[in-house]
Parts: structure tokens; sequence; C-alpha cells
């Protein structure tokens, strides 16, 4: 069950109130960001507050809680300051995504730097927005935009872990998500495939990836007894588990990985993550699933983004039924994280000229893996 809360001003100025549209499962699920709001005391009279409930509602949606609040409030949607804040203040989360170095010789044409667009869409598709993350910018700009956003996802690639621009950009963000997070102030940190084992790198200070030849490949998961009420799988459903546990649903396209038997002799590894997932090859067993203990840090060695969105005629990208179905909770759940953050542009010019829409995606699948890619200088 979701519960809405609405405080109705009935005398405010125009631009006197901000609604910061959030939900909160309180059916015993994990927390999320309530409906608020910000009044302020001297231009407003607050008269009373309407909650609303939406009992099929799984996640917050607002295309259909605000008609209802917009029905039962009767009288105020008249109000000039209801219709901006509805049009200015709904927000829903935006994803920052990190940029890394174009070391394909392909690419470099294009720009110094890429985000592959399957990134992009496999945010979107769960409702939030993105704004990449460019290298090469000062503290201060990347001071920014840590408390513009709502969390940070670190893509796939194949940068070096130590030296590369793109492991230095996410360790900032890495160290201020962490530091954030100690006060109170959510901030979700993922990676995936290479920001996966970025990750690990990032919280023990060492590359303890092992060689495993697993390029091109679709696994089904072997899920560990940890996984069982873990945040990132709460929500699914237990036929989608059970497909996941036994169907080849997971894109996999990395010759490193990390191995069971390092991250388990490493205690600074041990004690930050629990391994929900992993997967044999050959005679190694690595880790394709994690999350963190402590933090909203999550960690998959696998690409869920791939399924519904690179379309290279490769037998490593499972396009099932069950393989978009797992793409969907997955996306779906990182986004439910983000809207816990409470970060937020300053102004809608500044957050309009952060987006994505401000780049045009080339089409790259005639010479690379990618279908798509966004580049930038």
């Amino acid at each position: 069950m979701l519960t809405a809360c609405c405080l109705l001003a009935l005398c405010c100025s125009p631009g006197a109130i901000s609604l910061l549209l959030r939900s909160r499962r309180v059916d015993g699920g994990n927390d999320r960001p309530i409906l608020g709001t910000d009044l302020s005391e001297d231009k407003c009279s607050v008269k009373f507050c309407h909650v609303v409930q939406a009992d099929e509602l799984t996640h917050w949606n607002p295309a259909i809680v605000l008609p209802e609040l917009h029905n039962r409030l009767y009288g105020w949607h008249n109000c000039i300051t209801y219709k901006k804040a509805l049009q200015y203040s709904v927000l829903v989360g935006i994803v920052g995504i990190l940029a890394q170095e174009t070391d394909f010789e392909s690419f470099q044409k294009f720009g110094s730097s890429y985000i592959a667009a399957s990134y992009v869409k496999f945010i979107e598709s769960a409702g939030a927005r993105v704004v990449p993350i460019r290298l090469n910018r000062s503290d201060e700009e990347y001071n920014k935009i840590f408390y513009s956003i709502n969390g940070i996802l670190y893509p796939g690639g194949g940068v070096d872990l130590k030296t590369s621009e793109f492991s230095r950009v996410a360790k900032i963000f890495y160290r201020k998500a962490l530091e954030a997070n100690e006060r109170g102030d959510y901030f979700p940190v993922w990676g995936t495939c290479l920001g996966h084992q970025l990750l690990s790198y990032l919280t023990c200070g060492e590359n303890l990836l092992t060689w495993t030849n697993t390029d091109n490949f679709a696994f089904p998961l072997n899920f560990t007894k940890d996984a069982k009420g873990t945040k990132m799988f709460a929500d699914f459903p237990d036929d989608l588990l059970q497909e996941m546990a036994s169907d080849p649903v997971t894109s996999n396209f990395h010759f490193w990985s990390l191995s069971v038997q390092n991250f388990t002799n490493n205690e600074k590894l041990r004690s930050f993550y629990k391994v929900l997932t992993t997967n044999v090859h050959g005679n190694i067993e690595f880790i394709s699933t994690m999350e963190a203990y402590a933090y909203p840090v999550y960690g998959v060695q696998w690409h869920p983004e791939k399924n519904p969105f690179e379309w290279n005629n490769r037998t490593g990208i499972p396009h099932s039924r069950s393989a978009m179905r797992v793409t969907y909770y997955i996306a779906d759940f990182l986004v439910n994280e983000a809207q816990k953050s409470n970060h937020q542009f300053s102004s809608k010019k500044e957050e309009a000229e952060a987006l994505i829409y401000n780049f045009n995606p080339v089409f790259t699948g005639r010479f690379s893996s990618f279908d798509q890619a966004y580049f930038f200088d």
C-alpha cells in the first residue's frame, strides 16, 4: 500500500509551494521518501491534510496518484501555484551515468569519452532521467553534480581500474556517496560489469580480478543463501527468480571476474558486501551479484541493460521474455533507490542544461558491440 499525503495551502502566492512528490511503502517493505511540501510560512496558510491511498500500487506512479489527488482536492486544481507545483516539482529521479575514455579506435573520431546508449535507455525505461558525468572536470563541478543527481551508475567498458580517468572520477563520487549515506543523505551507487569490478577495487584498494574468459555468454544465476530478503531482489516475483536460477537470462561480456576465493580472502570486501549470486566458468567461481550491507551500493557482473537494448547478433545477449523481465525489475529497483535521494538541481534551467537530451546518440552498430553511443569531448 502507498500512502500519499498532500498539505493543501489555500492562500499562497505563486511560487511559494514546492511539492516534493515521493512515496513510502507502509506494508513492511523498504522505506521510500514520502510526499511532502516546502511551504514558506510567511506566504502560505496551511489549511488541512488529505490522505490518498493507492492500494494496488507497488511503487510511486504519478500517472495514477496525481489524478487521484487532483480529483479529491477539489477546488485547489484551479490554483496557479498547484499547477506550477505539478509541472515543475515532481521528482522522479535523475541518475548520473559516468562516461569513460574511448578506448576503441573506432570510437575516437567521435569524441574522447562515451556512454553506451543502452544504459540511458535502461534508466529511462523505469521512469528516471539521465545526466552524463563527463571526464576531466573540476572537483567543484563534480561536487555540484553530486548534490544535483539522485544516484550514479558506473557502466561496463574496457579501461584500467587503477589509472583511467573513469576510475579517478568514480572514486570521487564513491567517497562522496559513502560520506553522504553515513550522515543520512541517501545516495545509491550501481556498478555494471567493469563498474562492478571497479566497486571491488574502490572498496578494498586492490585489483583482485581473475581471468575467466567469460565473454559473450548468457548464464543463469546461482543464488546464495544470503540472496533471500535482500533489497535488490525483494520485489522480484518468485517465478522470475526461479527462471533466473534455471535459464540463461543474464548477459556476460567480461574476460576478468572477482573470484569467490579472492573475495572471501579479503576482509574489506567480505565485511562490506553480501554476495547474492555467483557463476562458474571453467573451474572458477566468481561473484556475479553483490550489495553492500550498510550502504546502497550494488554491483552486477552481468549486463541487465543489454537484453532489450542491444541487438547485435551475439549469443550472449538473451532476448527471451524472462530476460526482458529481469531488465525491467532491475531498472525498477535502481530507479526506486534513486527516488529515495533528496538531491536536486538548483533550478530547472540548470537541470535542463545537464540532461542527456542535450546530446544525440550515434548509430555504432555497424562497427561496435553497442547499437548506439553518446560521445563527449
